[in-house]
């Protein structure tokens, strides 16, 4: 075996790792072997997260600062253990009316995605064959606005949706904004849930005009966190909890305490910001699974 080439069993399953030391986030001197290795030991609460959902990767092959592709089709070399599901292809760039997804169940499948560099990991909200059981609400800052407003927006929303006896978890994209998880009861529609969620974020633009808005216009997000209700489409995924994310740092989608966003950038260390992968595992090691509670179910949505 070339020497750029290792040999090893995951949970029973035969793998070729390769280029170990390739450095994929080129800034921090972050190579392919960490990747593997943080996705390999953040598995115990992310695979809970990817499990039955049909899933979309982002690889980067030469890097963050290089070339990327989505990928939906499992591609052509997948070992036959891979879990591939056969699904629907709604709004499909290239047309297709179906697509053999990869589901991420187990460990050996998330080493043989991180191989591939497959840095970032998205899912819908719903599993193979079932209603939406999450809604998300997507909060994009518009500079100069920043996580700040978002953190002020999020207990806006917490509050709003806790009146319907909706629950949210919060967490970072891993990039500028952040996003609100609310488990449901997996028996509505994903036009029904984008069109609450919708309503929702209307009702909190005419409360907070100056802060909020719902409509999709970029020029009308500078300065205001836009709520994007749309991100429960049935045609959109959104990146997984513990994702790592192409930024210069290896930064991750980080799931938050509440007591953090209502902290949100005080103090010399802020309680809400990007976080590295190193620092996301002793953040699990430290709380567990904060957004487990996403697994158990929850309301209909009035």
């Amino acid at each position: 075996m070339p020497a750029d080439r290792l040999q090893v069993e995951v949970q029973g399953r035969a793998l070729k790792l390769s280029n170990l030391d390739k450095v994929l986030y080129p800034q921090a001197g972050f190579t392919k072997g960490e990747v593997i290795d943080y996705y390999t030991r953040i598995a115990p609460v992310l695979l809970p997260h990817l499990a039955d959902r049909a899933l979309t990767r982002i690889r980067y092959p030469n890097g963050v600062e290089d070339n990327s592709f989505f990928e939906k089709n499992a591609p052509a070399a997948t070992p036959e253990w891979v879990r591939t599901e056969t699904l629907p292809a709604p709004g499909s760039s290239k047309g297709r009316e179906t697509i053999d997804y990869v589901v991420a169940d187990d460990l050996p499948t998330l080493v043989w995605l991180a191989n591939l560099a497959a840095l970032e990991l998205h899912t819908p909200q719903w599993k193979i064959g079932k209603h939406p059981d999450m809604m998300v609400v997507d909060l994009d800052p518009g500079p100069p606005a920043g996580l700040a407003e978002c953190c002020t927006v999020a207990i806006l929303m917490r509050d709003r949706l806790a009146d319907d006896g909706v629950d949210s978890y919060p967490k970072t994209s891993g990039k500028k904004g952040m996003q609100l998880c609310c488990p449901i009861a997996g028996t509505q529609s994903a036009d029904d849930v984008s069109a609450y969620a919708r309503r929702i974020a209307q009702e909190l633009e005419r409360e907070h005009p100056k802060l909020v808005v719902s409509k999709m216009a970029r020029t009308l997000r500078p300065g205001k966190v836009f709520i994007d209700w749309s991100q429960n489409n049935a045609a959109k995924t959104t990146v997984a909890p513990y994702s790592l994310r192409a930024q210069a740092v290896p930064s991750v989608s980080t799931p938050l305490t509440w007591e953090e966003v209502e902290a949100g950038p005080r103090g010399k260390q802020p309680a809400v910001r990007r976080f590295t992968a190193a620092e996301v595992l002793k953040r699990a090691e430290k709380y567990g699974d904060l957004l487990a509670p996403l697994l158990d179910g929850g309301p209909t949505l009035p």
